[in-house]
């Protein structure tokens, strides 16, 4: 059996005998009774396992290092004693593998850089285990919300020809060294996707509501915490929906997946709670249970303005209409101002992508950012351009190139009357519900600039 379900059927097992395979945590040897802390990966508990000299496998197990892999049989003893309410009393003990003496996750404290040189290890960890428990239960959730709506799941290419972003920061795909891309496998310069968004909306003209969930990459040469080149993104897309509406779906489904781990990870949860962030779980616990405010951008401008008056000082206190927003002023206002979630709408549209809806004013977009307390901005959407001729004026204006997307932009002569979606940075969202301070942590095998060590 497996130590989740001996965790959860010990009861039920009192007195008998079991059999197990687990990893050694740590071997503490005594004169007339040793202890060995033993786990499978199946739960973040550990068993300890009670051994005499004359048990079964003696002369080989008293041996065993930390990492090496043992089986157990033995008899389940419930014992009043916490955090773990039973322990193994040993019949027989095998050593099946026996770990390297040089082993490098032994008992002791390690820092968040050494295991990034060791992330084909770190998993083993109790840290690493809650957090990538989480990451694998969110993804889990995202998939359920969606899908018990109807949402098709739609996988977007992972080689494009077009940057969905205008931000030239893609990564070229090529099988060529003289850059002669006419002549290169797909006869086109070809890049690594930086978004699923524009061929999702494509697939939502089809089917109403898609989502994609999937992998994307950003040739930026950043070192910060929150940045990497290879990522995951959520980006669905609903046909025939506004801002407003679009609104809705992302409050639903922040709270939906919060939710989701707080019924089936609390373990986790704590644990992150007591070593990563103290109020983790009081924290997402009002994230889930507030009214998730709307301000517009122009509102937040004028209220960052008073603030500076009034003596704040922000790195940035250059504030006018037009300023991109930090993450300094996207926390004042939502943990000063708002004190919750808080959507701030209708940004300028010079500091916005083209393919977002213009407004009436003809100087703001019908775009949305989501920021909560603790991170900043968490999702960004907005609801997309439906004329075509004021898409292929921003398109112009923004220096995209029209012909690359001539299939997106003509979706708007074959029947389109409103569209609108988001993005989440799933690495992002991991963060914030395990309390991980560097995206390096939440990815399994982080890439980074001057960083490919597995």
């Amino acid at each position: 059996m497996d130590l989740k379900d001996l965790f959860l059927n010990y009861q039920k097992h009192e007195s008998q005998n079991v059999t197990f395979l687990g990893r050694v945590r740590s071997h503490r040897q005594g004169k007339a009774v040793s202890f060995l802390v033993l786990n499978d990966g199946t739960s973040l508990n550990d068993v300890q396992v009670v051994y005499k000299s004359e048990v079964e496998g003696f002369d080989k197990i008293k041996d065993a290092r930390v990492s090496s892999i043992v089986e157990v049989y033995g008899e389940v003893i419930v014992t009043p004693r916490k955090p773990q309410p039973f322990e193994i009393q040993a019949k027989k003990l095998v050593l099946l593998d026996q770990a390297v003496e040089e082993y490098p996750l032994q008992k002791k404290e390690h820092s968040p850089e050494f295991l990034r040189e060791i992330a084909h290890l770190r998993a083993r960890t109790k840290t690493f285990q809650s957090i990538f428990r989480l990451r694998s239960s969110l993804a889990y959730a995202i998939h359920k919300f969606f899908q018990e709506q109807n949402y098709v799941y739609v996988n977007a290419p992972i080689i494009t020809g077009n940057d969905a972003e205008g931000a030239g920061e893609a990564f070229v795909v090529t099988t060529r060294e003289d850059g002669n891309y006419e002549e290169d496998f797909f006869g086109k310069k070809a890049s690594l996707s930086v978004s699923g968004q524009l061929h999702g909306e494509s697939y939502a003209q089809a089917f109403n509501k898609i989502y994609t969930f999937g992998p994307t990459f950003r040739a930026e040469d950043s070192n910060t915490s929150r940045h990497a080149a290879e990522f995951w993104m959520i980006e669905p897309e609903i046909a025939f929906i506004d801002l407003q509406k679009n609104l809705e779906i992302i409050e639903s489904m922040v709270k939906f997946v919060i939710n989701y781990v707080m019924e089936n990870n609390l373990d986790e949860l704590k644990f992150c709670e007591k070593n990563l962030e103290f109020g983790l779980i009081e924290k997402l616990t009002k994230v889930r249970d507030a009214k998730f405010q709307v301000c517009t951008y122009e509102e937040v401008i004028n209220t960052l303005k008073i603030a500076v008056d009034e003596g704040h000082v922000f790195e940035n206190n250059d504030i006018k209409f037009g300023t991109d927003l930090g993450s300094e002023h996207e926390k004042y206002i939502c943990e000063v101002v708002y004190k919750g979630p808080t959507f701030i709408i209708n940004y300028p549209k010079d500091i916005k992508a083209f393919y977002m809806k213009q407004n009436d004013d003809n100087k703001t977009v019908a775009a949305s950012d989501l920021i909560v307390p603790g991170i900043g901005e968490l999702v960004g959407g907005s609801q997309r351009e439906d004329d075509f001729e004021k898409l292929i004026r921003r398109c112009k204006d923004m220096g995209v190139n029209i012909e690359e997307l001539d299939w997106y932009n003509n979706l708007r002569k074959y029947g389109y009357y409103k569209s609108a979606g988001f993005g989440l940075g799933f690495e992002r969202l991991v963060m914030y519900i395990t309390g991980a301070s560097n995206i390096r942590d939440v990815i399994s095998f982080p890439r980074t600039p001057n960083n490919l060590l597995f």
